[in-house]
């Protein structure tokens, strides 16, 4: 069965966010699989992604595989696919001249943007028929790389080369359509079909052309596939998903688990197991003197990491910690984003001097060293389609707080009164909420036998992508079966 899987981050050639994630992990552990699970079916998953200007500072030596043209209004655009293989991974990374040199992964100007995901769509495709590679199924990510599902659909009606192509669109973060890129989409020659059911004013936009097209959508959680069904989270396309309902499936992300491991983790003073948490005591110790705050082991610690931003709901968070000024606690923000929400951290931090810590920056060292010392690990956010952060916290006996959204709620058990629970969840968008869920968090925290076992719970849970990748194998398998 061959997988032609495209994306436009994929580490650790080019990370941004989590969609670096997935496709950097899930084409191997889809490779990995054995052939008694996937009924006698070999896979042969390929990974094709841009050549950034961030991948060629770490690709040096690689062979080219095809040239192709690409058609476009002022003329065909010339364009290469250049190979690498990549623990054991065929992995191609186009380029061509709306592909920058130099540049971002994700620039601010959306028609620079939609030329080079578009470009690159087409180009996945052209390099497939290159190749005389037939691949069974086309497996898509977000709205960067939904034209080529778009185009796939337009090919098959003419073209025996992908007549029996099947598609998979993976829903990572719907808000983010591709707007902006009608311009590029006519220029390409990806015009709207008018007999559609979605919005007219969807109808020029990629994520929602590929949402018409594809064969299965997949978003990245059970959660999150029923949510975006609402008017709540849709973004307006939630009657539109709800003619596709029979088509969507939630997949939980994976995390690696080799990557992100506690007992062998480089960047943790000390290491430490599920066997044997003692070690976390001397981390958050270490951790709390490298930012200069006092170290007590009856204090508990909280801690936020990644981006910041509204959808983070970081403000959330700093009014909740402001509802509890008599209550004993420390807490460390790490990241950067939205300038609004850095300065409400700063502004926390002289509130509370000898509490706060705002580390307004990206430091992915010390984003492992506050998973091995924090106690709890604070995630209210207003939608989260499945989050890693917090699977990445439990690894580490750093206990989750959140909200009930999405991948949050599908992770993380919440269930006072039983030994299973693995964190403490709340429902309403309002700090309030999450200060009650806080005081939950803290109420626990001092019963160090109930703290231990939810610790112990939380750790022992598996969130390797061998799961998510067999749930997506089954996902092609059903695909091929059914008639086109």
């Amino acid at each position: 069965m061959k997988i032609l899987f495209i994306a436009s981050e994929a580490d650790p050639l080019v990370k941004v966010g989590g969609l670096g994630d997935v496709a950097g992990s899930l084409p191997r552990a889809l490779l990995s699989l054995p052939a008694k699970l996937t009924k006698g079916e070999k896979l042969d998953v390929r990974l094709v992604i841009p050549y950034h200007a961030a991948v060629r500072q770490k690709v040096f030596d690689p062979k080219l595989a095809a040239c192709f043209l690409i058609p476009y209004v002022d003329g065909p655009v010339p364009g290469q696919a250049l190979s690498i293989e990549l623990d054991g991974l065929k992995v191609y990374l186009i380029s061509g001249s709306p592909i920058p040199f130099q540049g971002p992964v994700y620039s601010a100007n959306a028609r620079e943007d939609a030329d080079k995901y578009i470009y690159f769509s087409l180009c996945a495709l052209e390099l497939t028929r290159q190749l005389n590679w037939k691949p069974d199924i086309l497996h898509a990510n977000d709205w960067h790389t939904a034209a080529a599902v778009y185009e796939l659909a337009l090919q098959r009606a003419r073209d025996p080369f992908f007549a029996n192509t099947r598609s998979v669109l993976s829903i990572h973060n719907l808000p983010f359509m591709g707007s902006g890129a009608e311009e590029s989409m006519k220029a390409f020659g990806l015009t709207a079909v008018e007999d559609s059911a979605l919005p007219e004013w969807a109808r020029h936009f990629p994520l929602p052309l590929g949402l018409e097209a594809a064969d299965q959508l997949v978003a990245v959680s059970p959660s999150y596939a029923n949510e975006i069904l609402t008017p709540e989270f849709g973004c307006g396309l939630q009657d539109f998903l709800q003619t596709r309902q029979d088509s969507i499936s939630g997949i939980i992300n994976g995390l690696d688990t080799t990557l992100w491991d506690p007992s062998n983790d480089p960047d943790l003073p000390f290491s430490y197991n599920i066997n044997d948490l003692s070690a976390r005591w001397a981390n958050k110790q270490a951790l709390l003197a490298e930012l200069s705050l006092v170290a007590d082991i009856n204090l508990p610690l909280f801690a936020m990491v990644g981006r910041m931003d509204q959808q983070k709901g970081i403000d959330l968070a700093v009014k909740a910690l402001r509802l509890l000024p008599d209550t004993p606690w420390q807490a460390i923000l790490l990241g950067t984003g939205d300038p609004i929400m850095e300065e409400a951290c700063r502004k926390l931090e002289k509130e509370f001097p000898d509490r706060v810590r705002a580390a307004i920056r990206f430091d992915a060292k010390l984003s492992r060293r506050i998973y091995g010392g924090a106690d709890m690990l604070l995630m209210p956010s207003r939608y989260e389609p499945c989050g890693l952060a917090q699977m990445i916290a439990m690894r580490y006996g750093c206990v989750p707080i959140a909200r009930a959204t999405g991948g949050l709620k599908d992770t993380i058990i919440d269930l006072p009164k039983t030994a299973k629970s693995t964190g403490f969840l709340f429902d309403e968008v309002r700090p309030e909420a999450l200060a009650i869920a806080i005081q939950r968090g803290l109420d626990c925290f001092k019963d160090r036998q109930k703290w231990l076992n939810i610790q112990f719970q939380g750790m022992k849970q598996d969130f390797s992508w061998h799961h998510s990748a067999l749930a997506y194998t089954q996902i092609y398998l059903n695909l091929m079966e059914k008639k086109l």
